[in-house]
């Protein structure tokens, strides 16, 4: 009888069931190997470089259901605030019953070795969703959304990951909250480039003849 094939969801699925309890590493792939009944070699297959392909992987996917998604809404009709709020929501949906593996993969990526990968990870992201709800900027706001994305993204991991409140309304507020404070301060930036982009006036400045006849007639 011929073998059936594993994809590479189905190997990740089975070493997330013991990423909980041996972290990221050789022992989770090798219970998991144990559980499919499949060679180890059969991970190398399809994550050639070990962990941290079945992490980029892991969190690729994610983001990919979180597009999947998010495309289900009707986004024309939200505005940009609510897009966000919504993304970065159902971003942590899909990973809602996953806290333990999430925090061994911050773990995982905060060492030095890793945290490259990390940076690279966040920055796919906050990109996906920025592309997801409709934002085709090319000038500079390109990196200044995904920076400060980023930033909301992170900290809103991290308060979701501790938040034992019902449904996780703590961490809808908290969310709210930080896409509230991007808000003013965009409102505060297009207000800068409108006064910066206004021709100064000087016509309040006299001239320096009538300035010093007024000087000499005193």
């Amino acid at each position: 009888m011929t073998k059936k094939a594993i994809d590479r969801d189905s190997l990740l699925d089975a070493v997330l069931s013991h990423v909980m309890f041996d972290g990221w590493s050789v022992e989770a792939v090798k219970r998991a190997a144990d559980d499919l009944g499949v060679d180890v070699l059969e991970f190398d297959l399809h994550f050639p470089r070990g962990i941290a392909d079945m992490i980029a992987w892991y969190v690729e996917r994610a983001d990919i259901r979180m597009e999947e998604e998010l495309s289900k809404h009707d986004l024309a009709s939200m505005k940009i605030r609510e897009k966000i709020t919504l993304a970065v929501w159902l971003r942590l949906e899909m990973i809602q019953d996953q806290k333990d593996v999430v925090r061994k993969t911050l773990t995982w990526l905060s060492l030095p070795a890793n945290s490259a990968l990390g940076v690279k990870l966040t920055a796919s992201t906050v990109s996906r969703i920025w592309y997801a709800i409709g934002d085709a900027s090319t000038d500079f706001a390109y990196y200044t959304k995904r920076i400060t994305l980023s930033a909301v993204y992170g900290s809103t991991l991290l308060y979701w990951l501790d938040d034992m409140s019902e449904e996780h309304e703590k961490t809808r507020g908290f969310l709210d909250r930080r896409i509230e404070n991007v808000m003013q301060f965009e409102r505060f930036k297009f207000k800068t480039r409108e006064c910066l982009g206004k021709k100064p006036d000087f016509s309040f400045v006299p001239r320096p003849g009538r300035f010093f006849r007024n000087l000499k007639a005193r």
